[in-house]
């Protein structure tokens, strides 16, 4: 732990001083251009003047530090500071023409003649010539002269860092690894008593669990890590022979699909194993008064487009009815039942969410025309990462998690769930919510199962 802190802090000191020499050099750079640039400006405004008094004899009389070309409208150089004429038409050159079109042009390019990196400002002048003034670019090399002072500054405060990061660590790190997690006041840091408490609890429950827990944790890991190995073990496969082997274009493509295919199935396996385990976590939700039927209308409405490309119909029936509970988990709810039911459909099937009020309460229930269940896998249907078929669920993205996360949220809202089931012919799953107690403000997450 002691090497985490002390490699997190000085990795970020190390980011943050580079960041800083990186914004300093690259303002200094922009800034040393500008003024460049300025200059000549103002060098190549004067030239103007004296050439329209007195011409091309006072470019002749003056001492120039800076290249000085005079150019025609046409591009033809009339007079250079440096070399001999004649010299090649200068028309196509950046500068020269957003002189021409604009009144001033800039460039930075290397020079036909010289073959260094050269700075070009261009202003037109009142008789239509063009007069350019350049310079080899010094800029960089200056920003670096002016830099290196605050180079070694950062390094000597890199060096600091590293060392005040080091003590930190091992300070930081000391009394918890004295820390005894059988007397959570011994813990030093306030902030961490939550978590040796939670510890604490969390020995407890592990100690109260009986071996069918035991073994049903040992089966939930296992098929994670199949689960997950499976898609991993593809990926690692089409990228192995995409790196290995000279591949036509279009396999290529097709490894690259199956890649992605395999990717967003990790990530809907992972979204549920999330959503699973906050279900388990026993915390409390606040709840609010929830339209069942207008919470159904919309969860259809996200899965249109689903449905239309699986040539499935979606209808709904039945009336305003009002629960109590928490709405992100009625939605997961109803959208993995809707979800399943256009999964495992056929072809020119159907989907139909009734939402009823009853004597006993409000009756949800998601009908499909679709595969149906057996009836005996029907006990076992609600089970993590159970599947009827594990070819099928393979070809359409099941999980295996999606009718899990339904009974664990219906268990959290104390609601009942019976399945009706015929193969070949269709899967009805009706879900029971007591009557609405208006009263209740929250709704405590328990793990029932």
């Amino acid at each position: 732990m002691t090497r985490t802190i002390f490699r997190s802090s000085f990795l970020l000191g190390i980011l943050v001083l580079l960041l800083c020499a990186l914004l300093f050099y690259t303002l200094q750079v922009s800034s040393t251009l500008e003024e460049t640039y300025e200059a000549l400006r103002q060098e190549a405004i004067f030239a103007e003047q004296g050439l329209m008094l007195d011409g091309i004899s006072y470019l002749k009389s003056l001492e120039q530090i800076n290249r000085l070309t005079w150019i025609s409208g046409e591009g033809e150089v009339l007079y250079d500071s440096e070399y001999d004429l004649p010299i090649a038409n200068q028309l196509k050159g950046a500068e020269v023409l957003n002189a021409v079109q604009k009144g001033e042009g800039r460039a930075i390019r290397r020079s036909q003649i010289s073959g260094e990196e050269t700075i070009y400002l261009a202003i037109l002048c009142e008789d239509g010539t063009i007069l350019r003034l350049s310079r080899a670019l010094s800029a960089t090399r200056y920003a670096l002269i002016f830099v290196s002072p605050v180079l070694w500054v950062l390094i000597l405060v890199l060096m600091i860092s590293a060392l005040f990061s080091f003590y930190t660590s091992k300070k930081i790190v000391e009394p918890i690894n004295e820390l005894s997690l059988d007397d959570p006041d011994s813990c030093p840091y306030p902030e961490l008593r939550p978590l040796v408490n939670r510890i604490q609890e969390q020995k407890e429950t592990i100690r109260g669990q009986g071996l069918e827990q035991e073994h049903m944790r040992k089966e939930f890991s296992a098929n994670v890590s199949h689960e997950l190995k499976t898609p991993l073990t593809s990926i690692s496969g089409f990228a192995e022979l995409m790196a290995s082997e000279d591949l036509p274009p279009e396999v290529i493509k097709e490894f690259s699909s199956d890649i992605f295919q395999e990717t967003q199935r990790m990530i809907v396996l992972v979204d549920d194993i999330i959503k699973l385990s906050r279900l388990d976590e026993g915390v409390t939700l606040d709840t609010e008064e929830v339209d069942l039927y207008a919470l159904a209308s919309d969860t259809l409405d996200s899965l249109r487009s689903i449905a239309q490309k699986r040539e499935i119909t979606l209808r709904q029936t039945g009336e305003t009815a009002v629960v109590i509970g928490v709405w992100q988990l009625l939605s997961e709810m109803l959208y993995n039942l809707c979800d399943n039911a256009i999964k495992y459909n056929q072809p020119g099937g159907s989907v139909t969410v009734d939402v009823q009020n009853t004597p006993g309460g409000v009756l949800c229930s998601v009908s499909d025309t679709g595969i149906g269940i057996p009836a005996e896998h029907q006990d076992r249907v609600f089970e993590r990462f159970y599947r009827v078929d594990k070819s099928h669920s393979k070809s359409i993205g099941g999980t295996g998690l999606g009718l899990s996360i339904v009974k664990h949220a219906a268990q959290q809202h104390h609601a009942s769930i019976s399945m009706d089931s015929i193969p070949g012919e269709g899967t009805r799953i009706s879900i029971l919510f007591p009557p609405a107690q208006k009263e209740e403000k929250t709704l405590a997450m328990t793990n029932d199962s």
